[in-house]
């Protein structure tokens, strides 16, 4: 199978979320089961091209736009530790600038750059004669590839047995633009512009209705998050679309690159350990303790040890962490390492409770990838009281780790980790449900006493460690996904 993969972020290039590493791994997976993939990313100015050896081709493919023609320069290179081929567009006008998105409220021509990027890449695969069997694009930034797919490239046979699916992976974004300048940038009539039409939600051009119409399969990142977003407020408006594209909506839950997240093999942790060795794994938190600072307490591991790695935002459960946390602190009953960055308010609570308890508390502030695996290995608790999430990736590299997840029960937190059951010893973590600050207080509770508590300590870490949620399994059920997408247009 071809498949043509377009995407605003890919691990290692250019990531926000877990769509970077998705778009990443899935590639992998394909093409090690043999399929043909190709990946479209934007050349963005902060991508190292020296360190990823990404090299410009002698190729500028051209882009109808409107009723003028724009060009990019097409760069190429590999996706590490893989064959698979990406190929970056750059365009200065709309690339080369700091970040992705712009941040908080995005930069203002974010509908222009993106759709520039969905066109570009049918015109990227003609110039490459690569005749794709499935475009897969991924949230509102190329959901507009699954429209032109339909409504213009279509007609040209080169795309006219190719399949669109969509995937979601996270509602909340959805690409509010302004009709005119959208439908005149994919080339749409703006008379296919109306109230209750494909592309029209509260009077704007919605990205994200339009890829979810247009679409011959709508996947999203967990079982569960597809239900919420067909049936609760999770679905941010959308739930009619979906509804109405029910029989096509698809969970497929995410998975992880086992071979990068493996403590067994992790050349960036202190000492590798497997759940046959879990004694091995305190020389990590010993080894984390020291590296962010506890130097007098370094050797004392009678205080749980619990981390987050996360984007600081409400998503992430940061209102009702705040309530929380300090309660924990104050009696002493447990440590706390964040690594993140976001917003202002949630950076200023956890700079003022580490200035309130050094002895407890370290926030470092920004993203490291190899200190994230150290967290992982380090600590004894992985924390997300997530208000939503749609899959979730750092709960699946806690459990491959051993660290004992402790999150709200919703989206792909829900599929991922089951409650510990003393009864039986069975179970990967802690539950709770409710967005109340005293709840998540009750489950950090509830984790910490199984901490050192035998037999149960044992039991916890070693269900986790046990489970497999490998992104071959994901991958497998997206080709299954494509192949019944291929169905409809063949």
């Amino acid at each position: 199978m071809n498949i043509l993969l377009v995407a605003a972020e890919t691990s290692p290039y250019a990531k926000v979320g877990g769509l970077a590493d998705m778009a990443s791994a899935l590639p992998k997976a394909w093409s090690q089961a043999g399929h043909d993939v190709r990946v479209i990313l934007p050349l963005y100015g902060t991508i190292d091209k020296e360190r990823y050896s990404v090299q410009k081709l002698d190729m500028l493919v051209a882009v109808p736009f409107g009723s003028w023609t724009e060009y990019a320069e097409v760069w190429h290179g590999k996706l590490p530790d893989s064959s698979v081929d990406v190929y970056f567009l750059r365009s200065s006008d709309y690339f080369d600038r700091p970040g992705i998105y712009g941040y908080h409220e995005g930069f203002e021509d974010n509908d222009r750059r993106f759709i520039f990027l969905s066109k570009a890449s049918f015109e990227v695969a003609k110039a490459l004669n690569f005749k794709p069997d499935v475009v897969h694009a991924h949230d509102y930034h190329t959901a507009v590839c699954m429209p032109l797919l339909k409504v213009t490239y279509q007609h040209d046979p080169f795309f006219a047995h190719t399949a669109g699916v969509f995937t979601i992976h996270n509602m909340a974004f959805q690409g509010h633009f302004d009709p005119l300048r959208a439908m005149e940038f994919c080339g749409f009539e703006p008379s296919d512009f109306y109230t209750g039409c494909w592309y029209e939600h509260d009077g704007c051009f919605n990205a994200m209705k339009a890829g979810i119409m247009f679409a011959d399969k709508v996947t999203t990142v967990s079982p569960t998050y597809a239900q919420e977003i067909r049936w609760t407020p999770e679905g941010k408006g959308m739930q009619g679309a979906l509804q109405q594209r029910s029989a096509d909506v698809l969970g497929i839950l995410n998975g992880i690159d086992t071979r990068e997240w493996d403590p067994a093999t992790d050349k960036q942790i202190a000492l590798t350990y497997s759940a046959d060795a879990l004694q091995r794994k305190l020389a990590n938190k010993l080894a984390l303790l020291r590296e962010v600072g506890f130097h007098d307490n370094d050797q004392n591991d009678d205080v749980p040890l619990v981390g987050m790695v996360t984007r600081l935002t409400e998503q992430k459960g940061l209102s009702i962490l705040q309530h929380a946390i300090p309660q924990h602190l104050r009696d002493g009953s447990m440590r706390l390492v964040v690594l993140g960055s976001g917003e202002h308010q949630a950076e200023s609570f956890l700079h003022d409770v580490e200035h309130q308890f050094p002895h407890l508390v370290r926030f470092i502030r920004g993203y490291n990838e190899p200190l994230s695996h150290r967290i992982q290995a380090g600590c004894d608790f992985y924390l997300m009281p997530s208000l939503f999430e749609p899959c979730g990736l750092t709960q699946m590299f806690a459990l491959r780790y051993g660290t004992v997840p402790i999150v709200r029960g919703i989206g792909g937190l829900a599929d991922t980790i089951e409650e510990y059951d003393p009864i039986t010893f069975s179970g990967t973590g802690v539950q709770f449900y409710a967005y109340h600050a005293e709840e998540l207080s009750t489950a950090i509770w509830r984790g910490l006493r199984l901490f050192k508590q035998e037999p149960h300590w044992t039991h916890v870490r070693s269900n986790a460690m046990n489970v497999d949620y490998s992104i071959v399994h994901t991958a497998e059920h997206y080709l299954e996904a494509f192949a019944w997408a291929l169905e409809k247009v063949r």
